[in-house]
């Protein structure tokens, strides 16, 4: 099976979205260039470390804090789940002034690739190249979207479920929210 890299060099949009309700909701990734659409499942986790990764490079990086206006719109759709990201990567490309972003598909039998690599063997790739406004602009939203959630446990830090939970801390009994 040959491997899919799916390039985005000037997006208009670079967004994080969910469908469902908390609790049972999907976490999405999507890019929009053009008429190209790709959109691409993970964790709730995997957002909120992108969106922190991001933050931390921008600022190691030196990236103006030019602003970009936010995102606030749904998931584009129809869309069809490009793949799930198993792994994450990102660097700072000096020569465009510009974050490279790319997300490796969860495939048996594959590993992800090194930032860059084109090689045939690897993971499926999503690969961004974004301006640093637009990257500050999407770790708001991540950042909002990961907030917007259940709350957690004060205890565990689980979230807990409209009928709470069985917490660890309180020795299997029932927490409610």
């Amino acid at each position: 099976m040959t491997r899919r890299i799916l390039t985005f060099d000037a997006p208009r949009r670079f967004i994080s979205g969910t469908v469902g309700m908390p609790g049972e909701r999907t976490f999405y990734l999507q890019v929009a260039q053009g008429s190209e659409l790709a959109t691409v499942s993970l964790e709730k986790a995997q957002v909120a470390l992108l969106a922190d990764r991001l933050d931390e490079l921008l600022d190691e990086a030196g990236a103006s804090s030019a602003t970009h206006s936010d995102d606030n719109e749904p998931l584009d759709v129809p869309f069809e789940e490009d793949f799930r990201v198993g792994a994450l990567a990102m660097g700072w490309d000096p020569t465009l002034g510009r974050v490279v972003a790319e997300a490796h598909a969860l495939m048996e039998g594959r590993e992800p690739a090194e930032l860059g690599d084109d090689d045939d063997g690897a993971a499926d790739t999503l690969r961004i190249i974004l301006e640093p406004a637009m990257c500050r602009a999407f770790i708001r939203r991540s950042r909002a979207l990961v907030a917007a959630g259940r709350p957690p446990c004060p205890f565990c830090l689980q979230p807990l479920d409209p009928s709470g939970h069985i917490c660890p801390r309180a020795n299997g009994y029932r927490r409610r929210p």
